[in-house]
């Protein structure tokens, strides 16, 4: 795999997106871009919520992606628009330090968080003035990771911008770490995949140091991506950072009944590896030692030795502040369990027997159950779809991205993909009026994309 993110020559002309950004590019600022930026969304296969834990994923990306135009000047002010008329232009000065509202996430400032990680990865005081139009093709709030792809879009335009470099690996992890400045305490997935993406193969995911190896996806199934229409903004909300934080509790709680240095870990994977135990031997201890009603905080700081006030501000986030019961049998169940169904769906994988897609369909029904009953990340417009998808003809049918809306990911036998279609289309969509108008960009197939990408006008 190539180190850096490609550099590519394009005509323009020939491409029907790109020639129509550029065109309200040179309506919009009167010049003509000097490169155009894409990075691509993505797809989770299996391994939801467990990256912030420590622990490997595997996503692939998708064909749709956000796509920037760009220009070059001496402005002192960076320019924003969107080809999408809902979401309003926005200048901020070069000179002035970046200010991120993650009290108020809008479109624009996931954009800045890119611009922001750049700046201070290089120390860069005053920035080039920037011109750019955005344009995206990934639904937005629908779990396939839009807003993280504006954020490595903006990283990557960025660095391209201020005739800097880096490699897709220190890109994906400032990106990852930056995307926090909008409040959320992701784990690094979507970041990764949008820059070290191949087109063609799925990517197992690890963490620390940051790594990939290729998945080859079985023959003989077809992908198909089916939006609920219920949209989650991972930002506007606190339903993720609680799951965060409850994980980093469990990892504490964990740590101290085991008597290991409970202020140094804060992962459950490290809790683990501290251990030397296996993921049943953790599932076993999850069972052993937490019990399933939830925990107050009272008698976390009590387990914990630690006062009210270290609690808050050491354990919780910003938005977590309010929350006063935590579960954490159930989260470090979900964690342990997928952690261990994402290596095996590996295992199926490269040793493709001659059931694969039989057992790469029970580990995603398992991870969506386990989505929905331990991590209660679903939502009952999900589950609907999900149980629909799988009685249309999927082998395989769950949840994607952060989940509580967005998008469902179903695997199906190829020959039975016009059908499967057709029985989805009729039994959730055109029911619902709504539902049935977003049918066409809610309901679509899906092969491994490649990753970001810098591109130059022929």
């Amino acid at each position: 795999m190539a180190t850096y993110p490609p550099k590519l020559k394009i005509a323009t002309a020939s491409n029907e997106r790109l020639q129509n950004l550029k065109n309200t590019f040179e309506a919009k600022y009167g010049v003509s871009p000097l490169f155009y930026a894409c990075a691509p969304g993505r797809v989770n296969l299996i391994g939801e919520h467990i990256d912030y834990c420590g622990y490997s994923v595997l996503p692939m990306a998708i064909e749709q992606n956000i796509l920037a135009a760009v220009s070059v000047n001496n402005s002192g002010t960076i320019q924003l628009a969107n080809t999408n008329p809902q979401y309003k232009d926005f200048t901020v000065s070069c000179s002035e330090d970046i200010a991120i509202d993650r009290d108020n996430p809008k479109w624009h400032y996931y954009f800045l968080c890119g611009v922001k990680g750049i700046q201070e990865k290089f120390g860069i005081a005053h920035l080039a003035g920037m011109s750019c139009v955005v344009d995206g093709t990934i639904p937005p709030s629908s779990g396939l990771s839009s807003s993280s792809a504006l954020v490595c879009c903006a990283g990557l335009l960025t660095m391209e911008a201020n005739q800097k470099t880096l490699s897709k690996v220190e890109l994906a992890e400032i990106c990852a770490k930056c995307e926090r400045y909008i409040g959320t305490e992701g784990g690094g997935m979507d970041q990764s995949i949008s820059f070290l993406a191949e087109r063609g193969t799925a990517k197992l995911i690890e963490f620390q140091p940051l790594r990939t190896t290729d998945v080859k996806l079985p023959d003989g199934a077809v992908f198909v991506i089916s939006n609920c229409c219920v949209e989650m903004n991972k930002a506007a909300s606190s339903h993720f950072n609680i799951r965060v934080v409850e994980c980093r509790i469990a990892t504490k709680m964990l740590a101290q009944v085991r008597g290991l240095d409970s202020n140094r870990l804060m992962k459950l994977a490290q809790v683990q590896l501290e251990m030397k135990a296996s993921l049943e031997a953790m599932l076993a201890l999850v069972d052993k030692v937490l019990h399933p009603e939830p925990y107050s905080r009272e008698e976390i700081c009590k387990v914990l030795g630690i006062t009210s006030e270290q609690f808050s501000t050491e354990l919780l986030s910003a938005n977590t502040q309010h929350v006063t019961h935590f579960k954490l049998h159930q989260r470090a169940k979900h964690v342990y369990g997928e952690a261990a169904r994402v290596l095996q769906f590996k295992t199926v994988c490269d040793s493709e027997p001659a059931e694969s897609l039989q057992l790469l369909g029970d580990l995603m029904n398992q991870s969506h159950a386990s989505c929905r009953d331990l991590y209660e990340c679903s939502c009952p417009e999900l589950d609907q779809l999900v149980a629909i998808c799988l009685k249309s003809g999927a082998v395989g049918s769950r949840l994607t991205g952060a989940g509580w809306g967005g998008c469902a990911f179903s695997m199906v036998p190829s020959e039975k993909v016009e059908s499967f279609l057709q029985a989805v289309r009729e039994a959730y969509y055109l029911p619902d009026p709504r539902r049935a108008a977003m049918e066409k960009q809610s309901l679509f197939l899906s092969k491994p994309g490649g990753g970001a990408a810098v591109f130059l006008d022929e």
